[in-house]
């Protein structure tokens, strides 16, 4: 997502681009004095905060690291961001719902978080919420990217070392590409530059929906259409039940969003994740 963020926010202005290990500027979000005081230092025009504790069953186990990264540092964030009159820009997740019911979530429903990684990402839209700085939110789900690992490059793994696969399929959501957010980010900051009254929460993730099994069969079917060497058979991905596969947090079934705001706001269409799982699937497989 940085590196996407990079090239998608370039245009616009000087960058600041900071890590856990960058030298000048503390870019650790569990150091939440350093954070404040390199927010004056900068003193920028837009904060975009990328970073997040996302190892959701991890977080079962580490509540307190999970709760200052993503609750207490966007809430330095945006105090810092208010005092300065700054843009603040933030990435949440359908994992503040419940994953009830079979309909897309509105920004307006009532959350509902299953786990630790949940609650402490709906604290942290809170805190943003509640410091009175010019914000978006943006709620995603089910990110990828072709750089890192993902969901996509581990089943063509499986796939090239087994004959069949079995992959849950009562999840239901959208794959969702961090290039696609990095552009609709860039695409709303110059919006809200000039209309500050769009600002706010919104739902972002690619078009379409489906199951990981469904994704899996994507994948796999995108692999050997273009002869990549694997092992599995065609037709061989089973889908079965979560509860086959336990976790330490549960998962929402549920994670259909409605980005029918974002679209409407910001005169966007937003490509069907199948654009962007073949687009990601090229990269990766015919270099």
């Amino acid at each position: 997502m940085g590196w996407e963020l990079l090239r998608s926010l370039a245009p616009l202005g000087e960058i600041v681009a900071l890590s856990r290990d960058s030298q000048n500027y503390c870019g650790d979000l569990t150091n939440l004095q350093g954070l404040a005081e390199t927010v004056r230092q900068i003193k920028p025009n837009i904060i975009v905060n990328a970073a997040a504790y996302t190892m959701v069953d991890k977080a079962e186990s580490e509540p307190e690291l999970a709760r200052i990264i993503n609750a207490e540092a966007p809430a330095v964030l945006a105090r810092e961001a208010a005092l300065l009159d700054a843009w603040l820009i933030h990435y949440s997740t359908d994992y503040v719902f419940d994953g009830s019911g079979g309909t897309s979530w509105l920004e307006t429903d009532v959350t509902g978080p299953l786990g630790v990684y949940g609650a402490t990402k709906l604290a942290g839209e809170q805190a943003i919420q509640g410091s009175g700085c010019k914000h978006l939110i943006f709620r995603t789900s089910w990110v990828y990217g072709a750089r890192g690992n993902n969901f996509a490059k581990t089943m063509l793994r499986l796939a090239a070392e087994r004959e069949s696969l079995t992959v849950i399929d009562d999840q239901v959501g959208a794959p969702t590409g961090a290039d696609l957010l990095a552009d609709v980010t860039s695409h709303t900051i110059r919006n809200v530059h000039s209309k500050s009254e769009l600002g706010g929460l919104y739902h972002l993730a690619a078009g379409g929906e489906t199951s990981w099994h469904g994704y899996a069969r994507f994948v796999i079917d995108h692999a050997l259409k273009i002869d990549c060497k694997l092992k599995i058979l065609p037709n061989s991905i089973e889908p079965v039940s979560s509860n086959v596969f336990p976790t330490a947090a549960r998962r929402p079934s549920n994670s259909r969003l409605d980005t029918g705001k974002l679209q409407a706001n910001f005169d966007l269409t937003l490509p069907h994740w199948q654009t962007g799982v073949t687009r990601m699937l090229t990269e990766i497989l015919e270099k």
